[in-house]
């Protein structure tokens, strides 16, 4: 049996297979690096399914006048927690694409730009900014987690609530570096390739 290899054609393809549609080889990309983002989707999913459980009025903990203290499903800022679920996830499967063909290649069914190549720069600037953005707001989130106007507010979740929130939204500070590992092999992948 033969090892599995690690180019295969550019060629047009339907949505069938591994490659891409346009011209040029598809090298795979370093096994970390599709684990890192597989990874990213998952550092969003405990967050997600905690605001989620909030957005559904199941009590998370916050008391007194707390916005989340009085959450019913439906509302708006239930029907904002799930767009933001939604969204935040969105983006974090969008690391895909960059151990992807489909990050090489527009998909062809993008008007205008279908079937062209993503240019290098054009993804990585995209990828960088948010991780960069990311790093910023998970670091700072964290590093202010215990201020007034949050988790130390007398109104926001303690003990048990508290703990589970936190180990929630934890997972956060991976997204941005994870990001950034995956935006860093996909430049060196494709610029190996020319």
């Amino acid at each position: 049996m033969t090892a599995p290899s690690s180019t295969s054609s550019l060629a047009p393809s339907h949505g069938t297979g591994n490659a891409p549609a346009g011209g040029g080889q598809w090298t795979e990309p370093p096994r970390w690096a599709v684990i890192a983002a597989k990874a990213t989707g998952l550092t969003i999913l405990p967050s997600c399914i905690w605001r989620l459980a909030a957005a559904f009025g199941i009590p998370v903990g916050f008391t007194g006048e707390n916005a989340m203290a009085h959450v019913t499903f439906g509302s708006w800022f239930s029907l904002y927690m799930i767009a933001l679920c939604a969204f935040s996830e969105c983006l974090g499967l969008l690391t895909l694409g960059l151990v992807r063909p489909w990050g090489e290649v527009f998909p062809r069914w993008f008007p205008l730009i279908g079937g062209r190549r993503v240019p290098i720069s054009f993804a990585v600037t995209l990828a960088g900014l948010g991780a960069s953005v990311l790093v910023f707001l998970t670091v700072s989130g964290a590093l202010n987690w215990n201020d007034a106007d949050k988790m130390g507010d007398p109104e926001a979740p303690k003990g048990t609530a508290g703990l589970i929130m936190t180990i929630c939204y934890a997972p956060l500070l991976l997204w941005g570096p994870l990001l950034l590992a995956v935006t860093a092999a996909y430049v060196v992948r494709r610029r190996r390739r020319g």
